[in-house]
């Protein structure tokens, strides 16, 4: 490989080690890692819909990086996406804080869930490419600074965003969680070692080779993710692993400075990086559940002492009244007799309280599959009827109605659109969508002008106009090839779409099926 020299090595490695001069006195407590925070804004998902093609998604700058762009060709196969990513104008990390050593590209689910999908390393111009594979279907995509590439959460050093182009192909989704309420990695790290400037390795002082820069940046790394684990204390709650990461951290700078094997070097640093994550993540969970055991103990001793005293309490009672004793025990049958008839009457209560919430929720269960069904039947029978007049399918949009171009021009047409109008009326709240569509040398007009004639038939029909659209969409989702004479009349049509909450919207075909951990999603299949 040739020799890529980067002459901003020093900026963006050589302030990881050393971030104070030989004049600023030497901090002693740890720092918090994450001091940039990006404005509360939200994320456009794509559902890249299961095996529809290549497409293009873009890349923009966020306020912390606005000249950063790029674009990826997201492609959807069975089980998996695969994302071929490129960015521009990716200045060094540094420039967020002397933490920040590298990028990372994440897939975010409309539902919030983070997951890293790699590491964006930027060559000598700025310019980074990505190629990775997820099992996630529907996410959006951003990129983050962070101080090392296997950290389990994003942080809040949100550099750049997917964009939706106009030739996107994919459901668009809304993430519902904004960056701010992600759950973030808590990481802090001592930023000041002591070492001067007359003190820095000969690696930051120099331009190096592009895969002995790689490899030292990796170590870099490396030392953050140790650093952090050890500031959090995982060398106390996770000892064998954290001195796993240690000993991997030191046979990587052993190597490196030995000028070892590049690829040996960065294989050390990746795995030293990777084990000081695990032993940071296991370390915060102890020290939490050994928060949770402290309270537990200290409530313990509290409801002790409160025994106690109840105990110390009764005994002064019993004292006081040995010269009252038979009235005593009378007392304390009554009270008891009393305790037990009130206890009894709480629990009958409770019982009766569950039964008729029981009962409630089987009623309002039953209504609802009797309005299930009744959406069904009544959707199956307007499907029977509709398919008399002309070829319909029961589609996840709504009932789907194709009247060919050949007919459009037929004079029985408008007695079929006749019935059809009659039909939908007899349906309250139903409501028609017409679509136009063409061949390759069909424009978007005409089909816009076909579809209007349709729906003016229809409004003609009895059909009210507030309750019916049109559009045309020219050679957008062709039924057929077009290289064929008889593809592209199948392609020549009208749609009518019938949808209304009457019939549901759910197709006949389609059925919930659980996915794990008491999730039920809706199959859908989207032509």
């Amino acid at each position: 490989m040739s020799k890529l020299l980067f002459s901003s090595f020093a900026a963006i490695l050589g302030v990881t080690v050393c971030t104070a001069q030989t004049d600023v006195p030497a901090q002693s407590g740890p720092a918090p890692i994450y001091r940039v925070t990006v404005v509360s804004r939200t994320l456009e998902a794509v559902n890249y819909e299961h095996r529809s093609g290549p497409t293009t998604i873009g890349f923009q700058g966020t306020v912390l990086l606005p000249q950063a762009k790029g674009d990826a060709i997201v492609e959807s196969k069975r089980g998996r996406l695969e994302i071929h990513a490129r960015f521009e104008h990716m200045a060094p990390p540094t420039r967020f804080g002397p933490e920040y050593l590298t990028y990372v590209l994440w897939a975010i689910t409309p539902e919030g869930r983070a997951k890293s999908l790699g590491e964006v390393m930027p060559n000598s111009s700025n310019k980074a490419k990505i190629d990775v594979t997820t099992d996630l279907q529907a996410v959006g995509l951003m990129v983050t600074a962070e101080p090392y590439y296997s950290v389990g959460m994003p942080s809040d050093v949100v550099v750049a965003e997917n964009v939706i182009l106009p030739d996107t192909i994919g459901k668009r989704e809304v993430v519902t969680a904004k960056y701010e309420l992600l759950p973030r990695g808590r990481y802090t790290m001592v930023v000041n070692t002591g070492v001067t400037a007359q003190q820095r390795p000969e690696e930051e002082t120099q331009k190096l080779p592009y895969d002995r820069y790689e490899a030292l940046l990796e170590v870099y790394e490396a030392q953050n993710a140790v650093q952090m684990a050890q500031a959090m204390g995982a060398d106390q709650y996770a000892a064998d692993i954290f001195g796993k990461a240690e000993n991997l951290l030191q046979e990587a700078q052993r190597l490196n400075a030995s000028k070892g094997d590049t690829h040996l070097i960065v294989s050390e640093a990746r795995e030293a990086a990777q084990t000081a994550e695990d032993a940071r993540a296991i370390t915060e969970r102890r020290r939490s559940e050994e928060a949770r055991l402290s309270a537990q103990r200290q409530q313990g001793m509290a409801e002790r002492q409160a025994i106690s005293q109840a105990e110390a309490d009764a005994q002064a009672a019993r004292d006081q009244a040995a010269s009252e004793h038979e009235e005593a025990e009378s007392r304390r049958a009554a009270a008891e007799q009393a305790q037990a008839e009130a206890a009894q009457a709480q629990a009958l209560a409770a019982q009766r309280e569950r039964e008729a919430q029981a009962a409630a929720a089987e009623a309002v269960e039953a209504k609802q599959a009797q309005a299930l069904t009744a959406r069904k039947e009544s959707r199956a029978e307007l499907m029977t009827e509709l398919n008399a007049i002309l070829p319909t399918r029961d589609t996840p949009r709504g009932l789907c109605i194709t009247v060919p171009d050949a007919m459009v021009s037929r004079s029985d047409l408008s007695a079929r659109l006749s019935r059809i109008a009659t039909l939908v009326s007899s349906h309250p709240g139903l409501t028609v969508h017409v679509e136009g569509y063409s061949d390759d040398h069909g424009s978007e007009a005409d089909t816009q002008r076909h579809a209007q004639a349709v729906a003016d038939m229809l409004i003609a029909s009895g059909v009210p106009a507030g309750s019916i659209t049109a559009a045309g969409y020219g050679r957008e989702r062709p039924l057929a090839s077009n290289a064929t004479a008889s593809g592209r009349e199948e392609n020549r049509r009208v749609e009518l779409i019938v949808t209304g909450q009457t019939i549901g919207d759910t197709a006949l075909w389609d059925h919930p099926y659980s996915i794990g951990g008491g999730q039920t999603v809706q199959q859908e299949v989207i032509r």
